[in-house]
């Protein structure tokens, strides 16, 4: 009796293991269409590249939004990826701004059909959270990194928070603007503009922070 369990155990981890395979064939898949047919693509032309019909599809996927879900999870762990070792590598205040924002315009800028096909899907409430998610993710990680930065400068951490949720927004938003307008601006120099931009922001800690207590006190 206890072969037997044991046999049926390994069959269904077999099944298991092979269903999950199959279904990251199918993601990746979904991916290479969206990068062939753009933000538009339908899940005629996935089956297509996958080289399957729908209905299969439908056995690994309960329905459309369920696979660009999928697909939206890819993206959001490209950016944490690329975002967060960038923040964690850098020890300048201004280095790591600029970091942030290069790194988030990389990924978008070299994905740009994957991205408008996630940002495209944004009302699927899976889809939007994801986004959210991974906006989280990259917030709470530059969040600890600039209160490290303002406990060496004898300052309050209090602030670090709020400050890298509106870094990481800021970018986010900029970067929809420039993407939806056909990347008007190079990359290299939209960063250059925002870190300018945000930058003042923490240099004026900074500076507060050179200032003796008391003067700090009384302003």
């Amino acid at each position: 009796m206890q072969g037997e369990g044991t046999e049926v155990n390994g069959r269904k981890q077999r099944w298991a293991a092979h269903r999950e395979q199959r279904r990251v064939e199918l993601i990746q898949a979904a991916i290479a269409a969206v990068l062939e047919h753009g933000p538009e693509v339908d899940m005629e032309q996935v089956a297509a590249t996958a080289g399957v019909s729908k209905p299969v599809l439908y056995r690994y996927f309960a329905d459309k939004s369920q696979l660009w879900i999928a697909v939206g999870q890819h993206l959001a762990g490209v950016v944490v990826n690329a975002v967060a070792p960038a923040v964690e590598q850098v020890r300048e205040e201004r280095t790591l701004i600029e970091a942030t924002i290069d790194a988030y315009l990389g990924v978008i800028e070299a994905e740009p059909n994957l991205y408008r096909f996630v940002m495209h899907q944004s009302g699927i409430p899976g889809v939007h959270q994801l986004i959210v998610g991974a906006s989280r993710e990259v917030a709470v990680e530059l969040a600890r990194v600039i209160g490290d930065r303002l406990r060496a400068l004898g300052l309050d951490a209090g602030p670090a928070e709020p400050w890298a949720y509106g870094l990481v927004g800021f970018v986010q938003s900029v970067g929809d603007w420039w993407m939806q307008h056909g990347r008007p601006i190079r990359r290299e120099a939209l960063t250059d503009y925002l870190t300018e931009l945000l930058w003042s922001g923490f240099d004026g800690l900074r500076r507060r922070a050179d200032l003796p207590l008391e003067i700090r006190t009384m302003r």
